[in-house]
């Protein structure tokens, strides 16, 4: 859940005048009040859109006691909600009509552990055409109760994770025929108590149902026509009050005593990056064959509409020390703004052990020596194919949506190249940039190569869909699902030598699903637009590996965790935005953390189970964008943050730590992407040693 109410916030209301000789009586307890006087008159939240998909911004963070739980960027409907007044009164608006009915506008506040209460609101929907009312024993967007009205009825649902693409299943536990005044208040009282939920518009409806699927959760206001909210009242009891205060303070020390456990981050280094900053486009690896990993900054030129025709318009090499070793093109500081990928990566493509860069740049692909920038060979990208549908790819030839190298030919490196347009086509070159065959599906965003077959030469899971080194489609799942694929990864869960590998694919709309390598789909989970996944051994207690993804558009910040079998285990939403969700190797020891963002209060570094294990420190370091990888050599990762104007460096407390540490194998550097589907897998700095820590 997204905001988490201190005990230092919730107000004792006590009798004024207690019987006589008696002592006053607690009558009830406020969990959560709000009459949106705090708030500035205007609009609520901004718009934040794509950016955060893998970026933190502040404007998507709680304020006062809200935060956005549903936004889409192409109807601006985080815009939709603002504070107005109506003579003396500051009430909250949602002036947004919503087309989205698989999500509503919607927000939320409270505690995920709030269990029996009681929540009252005053709220004037301006039409019926569409829900219009409260959620309450909230767990995400597409798991809580809706009370309110919907046409001239009043309404009582439990709202879970679909069984079909996209819409939530509904099951309405209570109904009765409503007439209301459109734009009229109408005064809204919910109590829950156990199983047993109460409901009523004030005299007109009363509604009643038993249910067992959601035992605790938070509130929230939605609705999907214009709407006015005033004066939010949440109440319970005193002894419900302190049994959940109590659960409130175990929570907080477990997660206190845990981060007291764990190395903590300290600052390595630190530099400006002055007018060639950029959002999460950054790519690590040796550029100057020293042995220390450098950095490569692109900044990126949108041709639009949108970010559907992007391509590189500077590129600038730095050191950890932040001195520039090469640049190309002509930076510029108002280029800060990234919603996609764009086709650059580090790698030694001729195998002779120095970097090379590989980039595209006005419709060329070009292999750069990586210590100066000197290009080494060019080519024109493919030709657009002429049935690619506009408005993608309005060039003659392809920009280049991203690179991915692999070993087709059985070669024994990753010398050859995956480039792709954005979604239909995508085309195998060598080394020497020929191209050796081109075929289409639905690409999604990035592909993972793979040897499945045993033949030493890669296949490539791309899409919705698996092909053979030689561009022959093994099968594709193209007819039966919809949306695209955010992530995909071939694995061998189990992390056993013989086991047979299988398909992990973030979906977006079409939620996770689990595949074999034929194709068949194993376990598909409707749970929203599903995108950032990671596999890693999150779970030391549990078998093989397990897999976490966040949610966006359209129910952004929901994270799901999946054992090796491919069930889920276990979900929660503790913020509002995306994240990569990249595996981090923290202490040294099995069981790794993921990042969900540098943010001081919202981000921080998870377990497997959900808890926030380790915070950044409030040293005023940039929380914008994120990286992980092991830059100081000791087997355990740094974390690198920034902004456009900064990037910082943190290591862990007590680096180095000596002995056999535990040392993941990552998908590799030269093949980094914003939609990657992050892979690590168990291993360690001695294999002699059999991990002795």
């Amino acid at each position: 859940m997204v905001v988490c109410l201190t005990p230092l916030l919730v107000v004792v209301i006590i009798m004024a005048a207690p019987p006589a000789g008696g002592e006053a009586e607690i009558q009830e307890t406020v969990l959560l009040e709000d009459d949106f006087e705090q708030y500035r008159s205007g609009l609520f939240f901004p718009t934040v859109g794509a950016h955060t998909e893998y970026h933190y911004l502040s404007e998507a963070g709680p304020k006062g006691n809200w935060a956005v739980s549903t936004f889409r960027s192409e109807v601006a409907s985080q815009r939709a909600w603002r504070v107005i007044r109506e003579g003396e009164e500051a009430v909250m608006a949602q002036t947004y009509e919503n087309k989205w009915k698989h999500c509503h506008p919607m927000l939320v506040g409270g505690d995920p552990l709030w269990t029996d209460y009681t929540l009252a609101v005053r709220f004037a929907p301006e039409t019926g055409q569409g829900r219009s009312g409260v959620v309450f024993r909230y767990r995400n967007d597409r798991c809580h109760y809706f009370f309110g009205v919907e046409d001239d009825k009043a309404l009582l649902k439990m709202v879970k994770h679909a069984t079909a693409f996209r819409k939530p299943y509904e099951e309405v536990l209570a109904e009765t025929p409503l007439s209301w005044e459109r734009g009229a208040y109408i005064e809204a009282r919910i109590q829950v108590q156990g199983s047993h939920i109460r409901a009523e518009l004030g005299d007109e409806a009363v509604l009643e149902a038993t249910d067992f699927t959601y035992q605790e959760g938070s509130i929230g206001l939605v609705s999907d026509v214009p709407a006015r909210y005033a004066h939010v009242r949440v109440t319970t009891s005193a002894a419900e009050y302190e049994r959940v205060n109590v659960l409130i303070r175990d929570r907080g020390k477990e997660e206190r005593d845990l981060q007291e456990a764990n190395p903590k981050p300290v600052l390595w280094k630190k530099f400006d990056v002055k007018d060639f900053g950029m959002g999460r486009n950054l790519r690590f690896g040796d550029l100057t064959g020293n042995g220390v990993v450098d950095i490569l900054v692109g900044q990126v030129v949108h041709h639009g509409p949108k970010d559907r025709n992007s391509e590189l318009s500077c590129l600038t090499a730095v050191n950890l020390d932040g001195d520039v070793l090469w640049q190309i093109g002509e930076p510029d500081p108002w280029k800060n703004h990234l919603t996609n990928d764009v086709a650059f990566q580090i790698h030694d493509l001729d195998g002779d052990g120095r970097n090379e860069v590989v980039y595209c740049m006005g419709q060329e692909i070009i292999v750069a020596d990586g210590a100066t920038g000197n290009t080494k060979r060019r080519a024109p990208t493919p030709e657009t194919p002429a049935d690619t549908r506009p408005p993608y790819n309005k060039f003659p030839r392809i920009l280049g949506d991203s690179l991915l190298f692999c070993d087709l030919r059985g070669i024994g490196r990753p010398s050859d190249i995956i480039i792709k347009d954005r979604y239909r086509s995508f085309w195998a070159l060598d080394d020497q940039l020929q191209v050796l065959w081109h075929a289409q599906c639905n690409t999604g965003h990035y592909p993972f190569a793979c040897d499945v077959d045993g033949d030493g030469k890669d296949e490539l899971a791309i899409g919705y869909s698996l092909f053979d080194h030689d561009g022959k489609q093994l099968w594709s799942l193209d007819g039966a699902l919809r949306d695209h694929a955010d992530g995909v990864a071939l694995v061998q869960f189990q992390g056993k030598p013989d086991e047979e590998p299988r398909l992990m694919c973030a979906a977006s709309d079409e939620g996770m699903f689990f595949a074999d390598i034929r194709g068949n789909i194993l376990k598909h989970h409707f749970l929203g637009h599903v995108q950032n996944p990671a596999v890693a051994n999150f779970r030391p207690d549990l078998p093989g590996l397990e897999t976490v993804s966040i949610n966006f558009w359209g129910n952004q910040g929901i994270i799901h965790f999946f054992d090796a079998n491919g069930d889920l285990y276990h979900d929660f939403e503790p913020c509002q935005h995306g994240s990569m969700c990249l595996p981090v190797n923290w202490t040294g020891k099995p069981g790794e953390f993921f990042v969900l963002s540098p943010n001081v209060e919202e981000g921080g570094m998870f377990d497997g189970w959900g808890r926030k294990v380790v915070t950044f420190p409030a040293d005023g370091h940039p929380d914008m964008c994120y990286a992980v990888l092991d830059i100081t050599g000791d087997c355990r990762d740094e974390i690198v943050v920034w902004d456009p104007s900064e990037l910082w460096v943190y290591t862990q407390d007590n680096n180095p730590r000596p002995g056999g540490l535990y040392r993941p194998k990552r998908n590799p550097l030269c093949n980094y992407s914003n939609y990657q589907a992050s892979v690590s897998l168990p291993g360690w700095s001695d294999e002699k040693e059999g991990g002795a820590q």
